[in-house]
């Protein structure tokens, strides 16, 4: 198993673990039960894996922290400062109950469980503890939106890495070869510029491009076709990069391809512009948005302008109309307007932001025109 240990700050650890069980307290639950995942990882510095043997971290009120794990994963842990953490391990063989452990360390029924936790093993623990659950998404995420000096310098290693595979573009995406071959030479770039795994890559040429989520394809890229490049992946600390450009390969083929994409590059500078401390979320979605309807391509715009990112790639908080969450310091999320022409071209332009005391920081530097490739 893979338990994504990285590298640890322990005073961090522990402070974390503390405010956990604060936002518990105050959200009136008797514990947290954290399954393996991104949660994980910011409380305790591994991930972990879940399959069907139960691995939990129990966070009681009033408690001490257990950690309930197979004993023949236990092994995966031996990273974590578990003993420094005030961390109790638990373990357990086939045949015993893990479900009973976990009972054993509350000291009350009222859970939180991890958002992502298999059905599985809430329905057993519901079953065991009580019935009494709630998500514990809600009381993390008031402490995960907001990143410390540690996180966000990760963040910036992440966003220089990507740039660096964006400035390098020209050297696979070129007519003739197939997306999925692009994609390919991005992906092993990503890793070779820093990051541990490419977590996704996307070639959208030609009226791909119009589509927000495409992957790649076996089309064959050819000369006038616009590109969108989407990429990312975390680095060792576990922090997620995120970057979209677009390129053209020579001249357009579609006359309206500079007026139009002058019209989303202005949008997407307006919304990182916006961004400062006491400015909702929705009104930096509205920043972009606005600038896109008047130019007439509003129904052409089809998702939200960014998403929250940190150790996993999509997070809180949410840049999107009816999210009125004032943003503070540290909370970090992509600005990623796009227009997309249905069976046409579409194109994306993706900074990820960081919020600071008094404006804004890009963790992306790459430029934002569009970037044209030799054919």
């Amino acid at each position: 198993m893979s338990t994504q240990v990285g590298p640890v700050d322990v005073d961090a650890l522990r402070a974390r673990l503390d405010r956990a069980t604060a936002a518990a307290s105050i959200a009136g639950v008797d514990a947290l039960l954290i399954a393996p995942g991104s949660d994980l990882r910011y409380l305790i510095g591994a991930g972990g894996s879940s399959f069907e043997r139960l691995t939990c971290l129990v966070l009681p009120v009033g408690g001490s922290p257990v950690l309930v794990v197979p004993k023949l994963e236990q092994p995966g842990y031996a990273a974590v400062p578990t003993g420094e953490l005030g961390v109790e391990v638990a373990t357990w063989v086939d045949g015993e109950d893990p479900y009973a452990l976990v009972k054993r360390a509350l000291k009350g029924t009222r859970t939180a469980v991890s958002d992502m936790m298999p059905a599985l093993h809430t329905l057993r623990l519901r079953d065991v503890v009580g019935a009494d659950q709630v998500l514990a998404g809600p009381v993390l995420r008031e402490l995960r939106m907001r990143k410390d000096a540690a996180e966000v310098a990760a963040l910036r290693t992440a966003g220089a890495a990507i740039d660096r595979v964006h400035a390098r573009m020209a050297e696979w995406l070129r007519p003739g070869r197939t997306e999925a071959e692009v994609g390919a030479d991005i992906a092993a770039a990503i890793v070779a510029e820093g990051h541990t795994v490419a977590d996704f890559v996307i070639v959208g040429s030609g009226p791909n491009s119009a589509s927000p989520h495409h992957d790649v394809s076996d089309r064959v890229i050819q000369a006038g076709d616009v590109v969108v490049i989407d990429i990312g992946g975390p680095v060792a600390e576990g922090y997620n990069s995120d970057s979209t450009r677009t390129y053209v390969l020579g001249e357009p083929r579609d006359a309206d391809v500079w007026e139009t994409y002058s019209v989303l590059q202005r949008a997407q500078q307006a919304a990182v512009e916006a961004v400062r401390p006491g400015v909702t979320c929705e009104a930096v979605d509205a920043a972009a948005r606005r600038i896109i309807a008047d130019a007439g391509f509003g129904e052409y715009f089809v998702h939200r302008t960014g998403h929250g990112i940190g150790l996993d790639v999509h997070e809180e908080p949410y840049i999107v109309g009816g999210n009125d969450l004032p943003l503070e310091p540290g909370m970090a999320f992509s600005v990623e307007p796009g227009v997309y022409l249905p069976g046409r071209w579409g194109a994306r332009i993706e900074d990820i932001v960081v919020v600071t005391a008094d404006g804004v920081e890009s963790v992306n530097n790459q430029p934002h025109e569009l970037v044209v490739l030799p054919t």
